[in-house]
């Protein structure tokens, strides 16, 4: 078989006729034909045979005798030819009258090329292997999945003959080699988790087909997962040379010694053509400003630094000094002067390191691996491993790095490249001695001088000219710091009424300048003084209000919240604030600050949001006022979001009330999407009203957000906040909302699999619930102590709770409360071996979620039933739930639940005796993480070591369960007696 095109078809070469152009055909599946898109009938069996050969021609003519041989081989029917002819007459007629011609005694099919599915197919591989010659591996992946997506099936599928059979195993041949070319595709990108579990299957269903071995082992080598790679190496082995008497090819031997050795190449795709270098290129570096001025003996210095890492030293330049003093516009301007010495690229990021929300170096590694080109699924977890592949990303280029408002060299040192030919410019308001083998810069005030051309460069010559006076009074006032000469200069030259003298004299009343001129980081608030100075009370007001959030942003509609205004009021005054620089526009609808212009908007409001004598903060002109509205707007919407996602649960009419209604949405994703999103800035506002007299609240809203402690993505922000929401209340000697806090707790432990943890946290909530008459939180304890009890193998435990749950949340007319701990009883019936009646709880709880619209918690219904499904042996239907139950997951954003659904998946397969689509499954589970954390882990692969030993990988098995009983050991989970039998016991291929 050619590599390059596939099955070989001989040329075309009779003309296309057009008459003939709306006919598509099929040989990638079923032979079928369609005009316009309606299918055509293809006839009898033999009937498409004749089909099939005469499009596998490529439009040359097939002789009668060529066609019979071709359908019936060596013993044809006595009226073979009358057939053939018989045959033909329909096809024309069902075809376009010159689709089929008949030509020297025999047929064509008279087609456009294109119109065939395999035609297509070699012409999309051909471009691949372009693409992947040019350097161009997205694409060519791209093009090979195209390609693959026009199979359906099995080709000529039910066609008789030998040439069918000929043409069939020719194509299912070049279908493998398609997709291991994929899959080495997906290799070479980084996407070596997502193939373990197609290369699992594939191996399963050919256990002889070395190649397949090797890039599995690769895959699961470059996964982290050593063990289980040899592992596979040792079942090849085994398996070859039972089957074979044969030995592995020498590359797949290769390959296992470069493992054992640890070979640091095999850790990262193969090196790139060298024109794929150019592919991306980052040019990140903000605007340099246009009126730049002085520093010239700085510019000079790092210019020269820079120009030294076309050498072979990396170069490292990092520039200290106070808030205000140009550290990032000098920065900028000599970042964009020395361009040319690094033709591969600028990276830029700013760290945030003034304020209290610094950038996490592995989140900025992220985002520079994605600017250079690195796919999100092959960009690792881990800051080591991030760090590394970033090293590796940069090697051989030449970029130069920016970071910008660095905290400290902990944060900068990850960030950094490691070869000659890179370059690091960095600032930051502390100088880092501690950074080796940097070039330190202190960046000091300008001269008198150079602040006042920088003054009269924004301010113009004319007006600076008349009064120089009092403009070096303006600059001396604003102590020679660069950003607060520019935003008085830019202020003035906005105001053409105002004379320099009249600033001067702004700057000259020491009212107007904080003492904090003088000290460190706030240095700066003197110019944010003047700026706030010239606002509308309206927007002063608000300006200082909207800086108390302690969130990384905030939107419109809650700062509208805050500010106790309609929204397109607040989005007037959001909006000014923006033309004053004194507000960020994040995106559309989102505003943010400098962390610098935060701290003195709090400043601004310490100062002036005092009531009058009198006059209480109820009328909700204060500080705590504000915070107050945003809390009661994060809690009431957050509270419709748990309404709209769990109708009919009563946990929103057991929360404190607000005096905000909240957001309204028109649908669930509505609902869901607005969670997300602003579930940084919710969470913030529950930490920092955990902190005041909102406490309560603050609690209610970490009950109604729940959502976030399984999101995944969110989770550890939600535990540490309910952490400090719980330690909070015990100091506050709340018992109710002790009780609350400690429910938050019992889930976090939960989805973290610490159920020992959890099960101390539900206890005490249901005590203190009690003694605080709050019932909501007795049976969610009771509900949660049940799973708890369930899961360390308490079985007669957790029925008396689940029970419990069911009977309080039937007192409290939760009708979502009682189908949760229904289906939870179910589990119960299942493992004591009553899988009828735990069938028929599981329904329960699934007609209760379905009559009352609850599609966030039907699919842990559904879940259930599964499971309680399995154990009965109805593996199609307990299949089917939980594949309804993984379709609900995938919807809801739950993707912890979506691995826990993988898993059981690979339990019913597994039952079933379907171990290779089990051990597909048991991949999954692995590579999304499940509910349960290590615990779940562990199950997952005692299951898939149970699938691989099924499908005689015993090595592999056995190196998953070695990771299995590691990770019981560590948490003392029940489970480790099982994998130390399984370890213990002969595997199948013993």
């Amino acid at each position: 078989m050619d590599r390059d095109s596939g099955p070989r078809v001989p040329k075309q070469r009779a003309p296309i006729q057009s008459d003939a152009a709306d006919l598509r055909f099929s040989v990638l599946g079923p032979v079928r034909a369609w005009r316009d898109g309606e299918s055509l009938p293809s006839g009898s069996p033999q009937q498409r045979a004749l089909l099939a050969a005469l499009l596998l021609r490529d439009g040359r003519t097939a002789t009668a005798g060529e066609l019979i041989d071709a359908i019936w081989g060596e013993e044809p029917p006595s009226q073979a030819l009358a057939a053939v002819r018989t045959y033909a007459s329909r096809l024309r007629k069902a075809l376009a009258a010159d689709a089929l011609v008949s030509e020297s005694g025999g047929y064509a099919l008279r087609v456009r090329r294109d119109a065939l599915d395999l035609a297509v197919a070699q012409e999309l591989s051909g471009e691949a292997d372009k693409a992947r010659a040019a350097g161009d591996r997205c694409q060519a992946r791209t093009l090979i999945n195209k390609a693959l997506g026009l199979w359906d099936g099995e080709p000529l599928a039910n066609v008789p003959g030998p040439y069918a059979e000929t043409q069939r195993a020719r194509l299912e041949e070049w279908h493998l080699t398609l997709l291991e070319t994929r899959l080495d595709l997906d290799l070479e990108v980084g996407c070596h988790a997502e193939a373990v579990s197609e290369l699992t299957a594939l191996t399963a269903a050919h256990p002889l087909r070395e190649r397949l071995r090797e890039l599995l082992m690769l895959a699961l080598y470059r996964s982290g997962r050593q063990a289980e790679a040899l592992a596979v190496y040792a079942d090849t082995r085994r398996l070859l040379a039972e089957e074979l008497g044969v030995d592995p090819r020498p590359e797949l031997s290769r390959l296992q010694q470069r493992i054992l050795q640890a070979d640091a190449e095999l850790a990262r795709p193969s090196e790139e053509p060298e024109p794929a270098r150019t592919v991306t290129r980052p040019a990140q570096l903000p605007a340099t400003v246009p009126d730049f001025t002085g520093r010239v003996a700085f510019v000079r210095e790092l210019g020269a630094q820079l120009a030294t890492a076309e050498g072979s030293v990396m170069a490292v330049s990092a520039l200290a000094g106070i808030g205000g003093v140009g550290k990032t516009t000098l920065a900028v301007h000599v970042a964009h002067q020395a361009r040319g010495h690094f033709p591969d690229g600028q990276l830029y990021v700013d760290l945030q390191g003034a304020g209290n929300r610094a950038a996490e170096p592995e989140t900025v590694l992220g985002a520079f691996l994605r600017a250079l080109g690195t796919a999100d699924s092959a960009i690792p977890d881990t800051l080591d491993e991030r760090a590394a592949l970033y090293r590796s990303a940069l090697d051989g280029r030449r970029v130069l790095v920016l970071l910008d408002n660095a905290r400290d060299a902990a944060q900068i040192r990850p960030l950094l490249p490691g070869t000659a030919g890179c370059a690091a410019l960095i600032t930051s308001r502390v100088r880092m001695v501690d950074l080796a083998g940097a070039h330190l810069v202190d960046l000091d005030v300008m001269s008198p001088e150079e602040a006042l051309r920088l003054f009269t460069r924004i301010v113009g010559v004319e007006r600076v000219g008349a009064e120089r006076k009092a403009a070096l009074d303006v600059v001396a006032a604003c102590g020679f710091l660069p950003l607060a000469i520019r935003i008085a200069a830019s202020r003035l030259a906005a105001r053409r009424t105002w004379t320099v003298s009249v600033l001067a004299a702004k700057l000259a009343d020491e009212r107007r300048r904080l003492d904090e001129l003088q000290a460190g980081d706030l240095a700066v608030k003197a110019t944010f003084e003047l700026g706030y100075g010239q606002l509308e009370p309206s927007q002063a007001r608000a300006f200082r209000l909207l800086g108390l959030a302690d969130g990384p942003d905030i939107s419109l509609a809650a700062a509208a919240a805050m500010l106790d205004l309609p929204l397109h009021e607040s989005e007037d005054l959001l909006e000014a604030l923006v033309d004053t620089s004194l507000l960020e526009s994040a995106a559309p609808g989102r505003y943010r600050y400098h962390d610098l212009v935060r701290l003195y908007a709090r400043a601004c409001a310490e100062r002036d949001e005092r009531p009058a004598a009198g006059v209480p903060h109820a009328e909700g002109q204060g500080r705590e006022a504000a915070l107050s509205r945003l809390l009661d707007f994060y809690l009431a919407t957050a509270a419709r979001v748990f309404s709209i996602e769990r109708p009919g649960d009563r946990l929103v009419d057991h929360l404190e009330p607000t005096g905000a209604a909240g957001l309204a949405f028109t649908d669930r994703k509505a609902a869901q999407d607005w969670l997300y999103a602003e579930a940084n800035c919710l969470l913030a506002c529950a930490r920092q009203a955990s902190a005041g007299p909102s406490l309560r609240r603050a609690v209610d809203l970490l009950w109604a957000a729940q959502n976030l402690a399984e999101s995944g993505a969110n989770s550890k922000v939600y535990e540490s906040v309910a952490r400090g929401a719980l330690e909070a209340a015990r100091a506050f000697g709340d018992a109710r909302t002790e009780g609350r806090a400690r429910t938050s707790m019992t889930n976090v432990h939960l989805v973290a699999g610490r159920y020992a943890e959890a099960d101390e946290e539900a206890a005490q909530a249901a005590v203190l619930a009690q003694a605080a008459n709050d019932p909501a939180p007795v049976y969610w304890a009771d509900n949660d102590r049940g799973i708890i009890a369930f899961n360390q193998g308490r079985h007669s435990e957790a029925e008396e709770h689940l029970r419990r749950a069911t009977r309080g949340s039937r007192a409290d007319g939760n009708l979502p409360g009682e189908a949760s701990a229904l289906c939870n009883l179910s589990r119960i019936h299942v493992v004591m071996g009553r899988a009828e009646e735990g069938i028929a709880l599981a329904r329960e709880g699934v007609d209760i979620y379905d009559r009352m619209g609850h599609t966030l918690r039907l699919p842990n219904a559904r879940f259930a039933l599964g499971i309680a499904l399995t154990a009965a042996g109805r593996h199609a239907e307990a299949l089917e739930q939980l594949a309804d139950a993984l379709d609900g997951f995938e919807a809801n954003r739950q993707r912890l639940w979506e691995g826990t659904t993988h898993w059981r998946i690979a339990q019913a397969h597994l039952s079933a005796r379907r171990p290779a689509r089990a051990a597909q499954h048991a991949e999954q589970a692995l590579a999304i993480g499940c509910i349960g954390g290590d615990r779940t882990r562990g199950n997952a692969l005692i299951t898939l070591g149970r699938a691989l030993d099924a499908l005689g990988q015993a090595g592999r098995a056995r190196a998953c369960w070695q990771e299995a009983l590691s990770l019981h050991e560590q948490s003392g989970a029940a489970e480790a007696d099982e994998v130390r039998e399984l370890l213990g016991t002969p595997l199948s291929a013993a």
